[in-house]
């Protein structure tokens, strides 16, 4: 070459690089499969802290892990049991009574200029529209709620073998790790498993605590369908700011169409009061030694996990989202004070 510089390249270069193009290639291949893991491995760090709870109360981990998972699954099976029917019938009574819900709100939303409220026909159109587009049949429709029977059975399996294995996430960080982070990686990932874990389960007592009280509101008013917009705010209730938002334009929506606008308004102040003693009160009391994860990363992960991995993975997404924070959070702060001194 003309100026004299040329490119060395190693066979020993060749070769990691021939490695690391098969090692994506097979992550790529087996993506599917390794979602699952993930969504396994998410599990496993939320119930691993209350595991170890009860093997160092001298319960072997095997029978801890069958009664943390077993109490788990009773709880779900019998919240769908007792509200299948109540949420079914609701749902259908509403369905029977949407053209009048329709003729109510069609004057106030055609001067937004929305088309689809145009008359009644269209909107029926568009909303068959949605329906047929979330569940062409019944096994797409059970992808797009529940990502499958058989998905949530591997998901859950995996996740019990993973608890069952003492520490795997340690174990594996300390072989990953350079050998001088080797024990700070998994001191740290050990602590901050135990606060993200109880971070999530406040989140979801504080969602029961919202969902339990509304319920009684809207029942206190006779407001229709209490019971789906009762569950409607508990589930938003883990989004920050925007989820208390959008379940209180539902409620205040569906009290003005009925009892009407003094009692909306009632309703309103009332629902805005639980979410200040929610907020203000039991979270803080909930969260004062665990992880603050905060708002735009909880809201980012939903929004990333949804687009990627539907409903399932919009929840799951926020644990591993508040553990790479904290890592990284740590990692910064470390590498900060190395400099300093």
């Amino acid at each position: 070459m003309a100026n004299g510089n040329s490119l060395d390249i190693s066979w020993g270069s060749l070769l990691k690089i021939g490695l690391a193009l098969i090692f994506f290639y097979v992550i790529f291949l087996t993506q599917d499969i390794l979602t699952l893991f993930i969504f396994s491995l998410i599990i496993s760090v939320l119930f691993n802290p209350v595991i170890d709870f009860l093997q160092k109360r001298k319960i072997p981990r095997p029978a801890g892990t069958a009664l943390v998972y077993l109490i788990f699954f009773l709880l779900v099976g019998g919240f769908v049991y007792f509200t299948a029917d109540i949420l079914s019938k609701e749902l259908t009574n509403f369905s029977q009574l949407l053209p009048v819900y329709f003729e109510k709100a069609a004057p106030f939303l055609k001067d937004f200029n929305i088309n689809q409220f145009q008359s009644f026909e269209v909107f029926n159109k568009y909303l068959q529209g949605i329906l047929l587009a979330a569940s062409s049949n019944i096994f797409s429709a059970a992808s797009t709620f529940f990502g499958g029977i058989f998905t949530m059975f591997a998901i859950f399996t995996i996740a019990i073998f993973l608890s069952l294995e003492e520490k795997p996430v340690q174990k594996f960080l300390f072989l990953a790790s350079p050998k001088k982070y080797e024990e700070y990686v998994c001191s740290r990932f050990s602590r901050i498993e135990a606060k993200v874990a109880g971070w999530f389960g406040s989140r979801v007592l504080s969602c029961v605590f919202v969902g339990i009280l509304t319920y009684l509101l809207l029942e206190s008013f006779a407001i229709k369908y209490s019971f789906t917009l009762s569950l409607i705010a508990a589930v938003t209730n883990i989004i920050p700011i925007a989820g208390p938002m959008v379940a209180g334009l539902f409620i205040g929506f569906f009290a003005l169409l009925d009892p009407g606008l003094n009692a909306a308004i009632l309703i309103l102040i009332a629902f805005i009061l639980i979410q200040q003693v929610e907020g203000n009160i039991l979270t803080p009391m909930l969260t004062k030694k665990m992880v603050g994860i905060p708002p735009v990363v909880v809201i980012i992960s939903l929004l990333v996990g949804a687009r990627l991995w539907g409903i399932m993975g919009a929840i799951l997404v926020i644990p591993m989202a508040g553990i790479l924070y904290e890592f990284l959070k740590d990692f910064l702060q470390k590498k900060k004070e190395e400099t300093i001194g």
